[in-house]
């Protein structure tokens, strides 16, 4: 009987010191690093880390600024060193370098992020039938106007309306209109025909078969070189910055450009309102844009991958994407809730005709190259030469 009592007693101590472990586990204090951009989602990562603490006080959120463009690149140096991010932001079309280079962990719960996300930005971040990191927002360019110079019946549906607008814009010191022609982040529209001839095919994975250089690609281009005859400025001056500092001031009728500038121009006070891309044909529907999707990407090097997977689907609730929404002046939430902003609807209707960048490893050899043969065909090179250029460019970077 002795025996067996004491034996209670061993055993009763043994689960208390179990429970007592478990518990100061589970109260240990962490700090999970987060990597973001200033100018909105800075603020955006403070403000929703005090609000995950408050919920999980064990968990401090510290938010390091690395610039969106910078993350893959240092996440590849800091990670394997010790000293990188539990969380990093990333656009979604670096999402093969960051898989092939071991940097990031699958999603936790693929299904149910599935299911909160828009299927956009979930098909974005899905890489070989698997999905990675946890998208914030989305977003496309669209057709921005000035209504002090354009009124809203008259922004041109058709880039045949859009041309014959500018032929006849009569408005000393101002800009019919403004694009970005050295950029194929913009460029890629005339290529599409309007979805139907899409970067590496529906899916953007066959790389052997760009659809950047083919007949299709070529006629659009060529609508893209014929608007030189009424927009005449060299490529080498129309930078996203000469773009933005026009429309800005007032200088602009009509621009192509993203949600991220709503707060440049609102700030400015621009009287401007957004509508979907022209369509190539009367009647067609818009040429088809990149759409990008901003992802939080767990870092394979966290010590703590369960509490950052946590953080980052905390990321996607309704209330914190309502706060992204007025915290970045705009930025399109990555899941289906409604916003207050009179320049959402005009995005969103050409969301609906935007594909995802591509995230296969050759889209490395993409952007420079579509980058120089847009401002050369802009300039007058010969299209089929310059986009045979870009299709040569994609091909040796998959290789």
């Amino acid at each position: 009987m002795k025996r067996f009592r004491v034996l209670s007693m061993v055993f009763m101590v043994f689960v208390l010191l179990f429970s007592m472990t478990a518990c100061d586990k589970k109260a240990e204090k962490i700090t999970l690093t987060v990597w973001e951009s200033t100018l909105g989602p800075d603020e955006f990562i403070k403000q929703a880390g005090e609000a995950y603490t408050k919920k999980n006080p064990n968990v401090e959120i510290k938010y390091v600024n690395v610039e969106l463009g910078d993350s893959s690149g240092q996440i590849a140096l800091d990670g394997p060193a010790g000293v990188g991010p539990d969380l990093f932001a990333a656009p979604h079309d670096k999402l093969g370098e960051l898989i092939n280079g071991g940097h990031i962990l699958e999603t936790v719960d693929a299904d149910e992020v599935k299911a909160m996300v828009l299927s956009s930005t979930a098909s974005a971040l899905t890489y070989n039938g698997k999905m990675y990191g946890y998208p914030v927002s989305a977003e496309t360019y669209a057709l921005i106007y000035n209504k002090d110079l354009i009124d809203e019946d008259d922004v041109p549906k058709t880039w045949d309306e859009l041309k014959e607008f500018a032929r006849n814009f009569d408005k000393p010191g101002k800009h019919p209109f403004l694009i970005d022609v050295g950029n194929g982040y913009y460029t890629i529209i005339f290529t599409t025909a309007g979805g139907t001839n899409l970067l590496f095919g529906p899916d953007g994975t066959d790389v052997e078969n760009t659809n950047i250089n083919n007949e299709i690609a070529v006629e659009g281009m060529r609508v893209f070189q014929g608007l030189r005859e009424v927009i005449n400025i060299p490529a080498a001056d129309l930078t996203t910055a000469f773009c933005d500092g026009a429309f800005a001031s007032g200088n602009a009728a009509l621009y192509i450009t993203g949600p991220w500038n709503i707060k440049n121009f609102t700030d400015s006070g621009v009287n401007f309102g957004v509508k979907p891309l022209p369509a190539m044909t009367e009647g067609g529907d818009p040429v088809a844009s990149f759409s990008g999707t901003r992802a939080m990407f767990v870092s394979a090097y966290s010590e703590h991958p369960e509490e950052a997977a946590d953080f980052a689907k905390f990321l996607l609730t309704e209330e914190m994407q309502k706060l992204r929404f007025e915290l970045t002046g705009g930025a399109l939430p990555s899941i289906d809730v409604e916003v207050d902003s009179p320049y959402a609807e005009g995005f969103l209707k050409q969301l609906d005709h935007a594909f995802p960048m591509p995230s296969v490893p050759a889209m490395g050899g993409f952007w420079d190259s579509m980058n120089a043969a847009s401002a050369n065909i802009w300039d007058g090179a010969d299209i089929k030469t310059e986009l045979d250029a870009v299709d040569a460019a994609i091909k040796a970077a998959a290789r």
